[in-house]
Parts: C-alpha cells; sequence; structure tokens
C-alpha cells in the first residue's frame, strides 16, 4: 500500500501506473461516478484499458454497494480524448483520512486530466425534484468540519463549480436546474433537524461525498462540474424513513437516463 504522508508523490506513483495501463501519456478528462452514474461510462467510447482500484498505488476497493471497484481509460468517440473513470471513491466516512478521499482526483491530475466531473447521489429538499432529479451543483457547503488542503496554502473557490461547463451542460438539457450541495460526514443519514439546518444554511441537496474532492481538484488546477441525482427527498420531508437500498433502486430506475445525459455533456467538455 502506497504511503500517502506526502500527497504529491502518491499521486504521482498512481498516475504513472494509470497512464502506462493505458499505453498513453496522459489523461484528458476525469469522471467520478457516484450512486447511479456508473452507466455513463460505457456511453462514452471504447474502453482501451481496466484495472482494479487495489491494484493502483494509494487506492482501495470500494466500500459501499452500487460504486464500481475499477479505473478505466476510455477514448471518448467524440473527441478523441482519454477519460478516466475512477469507479473506486473513497468516502471519509470509511475512517482512512482526507488525504485518501482527494487522493483520487489528486492522481487523475497528475495523469493529466484538466477537467473534472464529480456526480453524487444525494437527497433532496426542494419538493420539486422527485426521486430520479439530475441537478447541477452551483456551490457547496462543506459541513465536514476539515480540508485536504494542509499547510498555508489558501485557494480560491470563487466560481469552484466551473459557470462554463455548467452552460454547457445547459446548452444539451435546458431544464437543468441548479442547486448548493451540502456535504455531512456520514455514515448516518442527517436527521430532519440537521436538514432544516442544511436549508437555511442555503444548501438544496445534501449528501456524503464530493465537497472535498472538488477542493483537491481546484487547489490541482483542475477545471470541475458536479452534477447530484437526487434519489430521496431528504429526512423530513420524506415521510418514509431513509435506507440504502432506495438509494440504488432510485439510481438504477434513472440510470439510462441520466448516463445519456452524462455522455452528452462529456462529449463537448
Amino acid at each position: 500500500m502506497t504511503d500517502l504522508s506526502d500527497p504529491t508523490a502518491a499521486a504521482q506513483a498512481a498516475a504513472t501506473t494509470i497512464n502506462t495501463n493505458a499505453g498513453i501519456e496522459r489523461h484528458d478528462i476525469a469522471l467520478v461516478l457516484g450512486s447511479g452514474w456508473g452507466g455513463a461510462a460505457d456511453l462514452l467510447g471504447e474502453t482501451i484499458s481496466e484495472i482494479p482500484a487495489a491494484e493502483v498505488p494509494g487506492f482501495h476497493a470500494p466500500a459501499v454497494v452500487g460504486h464500481g471497484g475499477t479505473l478505466r481509460t476510455i477514448r471518448i468517440a467524440a473527441s478523441g480524448k482519454h477519460a478516466l473513470v475512477l469507479g473506486s471513491r473513497t468516502h471519509y466516512y470509511e475512517g482512512k483520512g482526507v488525504r485518501a478521499v482527494a487522493h483520487g482526483v489528486r492522481a487523475a491530475a497528475a495523469a493529466g486530466c484538466t477537467n473534472l466531473v464529480l456526480t453524487n447521489g444525494c437527497g433532496g429538499l426542494n419538493r420539486s425534484w422527485t426521486a430520479g432529479t439530475p441537478v447541477l451543483i452551483s456551490d457547496h457547503i462543506n459541513l465536514t468540519g476539515t480540508s485536504p488542503i494542509e499547510g498555508a496554502n489558501f485557494v480560491d473557490l470563487t466560481d469552484l463549480y466551473s459557470p462554463r461547463m455548467r452552460a454547457i451542460a445547459k446548452e444539451i438539457d435546458p431544464t437543468l436546474d441548479e442547486g448548493v450541495y451540502a456535504q455531512f460526514t456520514g455514515p448516518h443519514y442527517e436527521t430532519p433537524a440537521e436538514v432544516r439546518m442544511a436549508g437555511i444554511l442555503g444548501a438544496d441537496l445534501v449528501g456524503m461525498s464530493t465537497t472535498l474532492e472538488a477542493i483537491a481538484a481546484r487547489q490541482a488546477g483542475m477545471e470541475l462540474m458536479g452534477i447530484s441525482l437526487v434519489t430521496n427527498l431528504a429526512a423530513g420531508i420524506q415521510e418514509t424513513p431513509l435506507s440504502h437500498a432506495e438509494v440504488i433502486e432510485a439510481g438504477v430506475a434513472a440510470g439510462p437516463r441520466i448516463s445519456a445525459l452524462l455522455a452528452e455533456i462529456v462529449a463537448k467538455l
């Protein structure tokens, strides 16, 4: 297992393995596919290489049902660019530390990626967003109490979620709404009071991923876009108890539609 005590060296070691396995000098765009989004990879183009995440320095096998366990290199049919699909995401609640959470996007940047698409499944505070609704992330609220940035490195997060990339997404689907995403630590779901708090703070979406990766990506100089799949109404808004099975079910139902949407967006980036 790669020592993550030097995040830069760990990312470079992973990038070397990824690029060598794919037989290319660099990748162009990275995608982190969360719950419900996995089918998009198959629509992007030809898979030219695939490697189990556990065989790449610093990566781990996924700990969550519904997440893939490989890193795939895909030649995008529309552009000929190479996409790195990070099917193995480390969540903060797994207890591996924030460096492990940020490792995937840092490795992608080291592999040459200049663009990043982050996806997730989440709870929605807007009652009009039924299960299966994709929502562009316009901004975020990091409620984890930590940061992937260490030391006196002051990184500007203005327009963190690229207006240019969001505009491309809206050209493809003008019906896409935007919202502010709040990350809680998990793995428990938020209480109704916490959801109300998030709404007061300005959140429209609540989940357990994305913000720490986004911050690390900005530090690495990547342009990024976030898009959430509302898998359920958040606690206190939805009357029935929350469950991970519900998240998986909503992702499966929405999968073909949101996968086609994401593939079309990526083709134009």
